[in-house]
């Protein structure tokens, strides 16, 4: 946040500002979502809907996991909430008691933390490696439960903010020891959609006695739109209505009535993720001639996890200096992972493709001038 206050600034200044920093797509919503949305202004009588979100969003969503996925998933086990912050909330706040911890990997998503402090509960970040291509292995998250039990697992494949993946292997072998430890299982999946190297596969493929976070934010371009869903084991679904009718009411009413049309706007969308691809292969071609390296595969999301440590000990102080000399903004590690923090630095390939090449421009002849 610091970077783009000043990233802000130099553009009130009228400086032209190249971003790598930012987190969500540059496209507006698809036209159906548009479209869908314009009706439901001029001719729905908005309001509250039921804490867990209109039965017809409930069960356009249903279909996409048919469609998608072959998986068979009642629409009564599905809520919709308030973006994928509010499910990560609702989530916690249903497993859990005061003090329960809830392991995450570093790096990882800030507001993971964030959000378990504010609950009184307890991060446990663990760290992946590139040998692993920063995936979490069994074998770290049974030596963190043998140090201390652990309550919570949450996973996000693809991750926030390095790209990676973790395969269908690694995630069932996790998934079948928190079963047997008795620990709850969170799979955040609001990057599916976004991978470019084999296809998405749920955790619900392999069980239903877990918790699935998405959100129309990421693939779907509707950020703003603060529209979001879990799937739920059916033991759950009622203590998070509860929770939701008291800490948030109901998801936004015309977010529900639009939303659903984005799963009938694929060729537009592949269109945008087509415009993802280019990007990143722009950065595997020419950042690493610059001495940026890949701490793990840029398999999925819109981001790239970078070694920055040929040129600075401080990516904090890096990416200052990247915006204040070049006007070229991106993320420095340190929400991301406080350990490992000086070295690594996050670039998002989300903006235009244009946008892209003139930032690579830019630091080329920065770093090499």
């Amino acid at each position: 946040m610091d970077v783009l206050r000043e990233q802000n600034a130099l553009v009130q200044a009228g400086h032209d500002v190249l971003s790598l920093a930012v987190g969500q797509p540059s496209h507006s919503a698809p036209k159906g979502v548009l479209d869908m949305a314009a009706t439901a202004l001029r001719d729905a009588k908005l309001g509250y809907t039921d804490a867990l979100g209109r039965m017809e969003t409930r069960r356009a969503i249903s279909r996409h996991y048919g469609d998608r996925y072959g998986v068979e998933v009642p629409a009564e086990r599905i809520a919709v909430t308030t973006g994928s912050s509010a499910g990560f909330s609702l989530a916690f706040l249903a497993v859990t008691d005061p003090g329960d911890r809830v392991a995450i990997t570093a790096p990882g998503y800030p507001a993971y933390r964030n959000i378990i402090k504010a609950l009184s509960l307890e991060p446990v970040e663990i760290q992946t490696d590139s040998a692993e291509s920063h995936m979490l292995t069994v074998e770290a998250l049974e030596a963190a439960h043998r140090e201390r039990p652990i309550n919570v697992l949450l996973i996000a494949s693809p991750a926030n903010p390095t790209g990676a993946v973790t395969d269908r292997d690694h995630m069932a072998a996790m998934m079948d020891f928190c079963r047997n430890e008795g620990i709850a299982f969170i799979s955040d999946e609001i990057y599916h959609g976004l991978r470019y190297t084999g296809d998405d596969r749920t955790a619900l493929s392999h069980s239903d006695d877990v918790i699935v976070i998405n959100s129309f934010s990421k693939y779907y371009c509707m950020t703003g739109w603060r529209i979001g869903w879990m799937v739920l084991p059916e033991d759950m679904v009622r203590p998070v209505e509860r929770l939701s009718q008291s800490l948030y009411i109901s998801a936004p009413d015309l977010s529900q009535i639009a939303a659903p049309a984005a799963f009938g706007c694929g060729e537009e969308l592949e269109a945008i993720k087509d415009g993802y691809r280019a990007n990143r292969a722009l950065l595997l071609e020419r950042l690493p001639s610059m001495g940026i390296t890949f701490a793990a595969p840029p398999d999925g999301a819109f981001y790239a996890w970078c070694d920055v440590s040929a040129h600075t000990n401080d990516s904090m102080e890096f990416a200052r200096r990247m915006l204040q000399e070049i006007h070229v903004a991106a993320a420095p590690g340190l929400d991301f992972d406080p350990v490992n923090a000086e070295r690594f630095m996050r670039f998002s390939y989300a903006g235009s493709t244009d946008t892209i090449a003139r930032s690579l421009d830019r630091m080329e002849a920065w770093l090499k001038g």
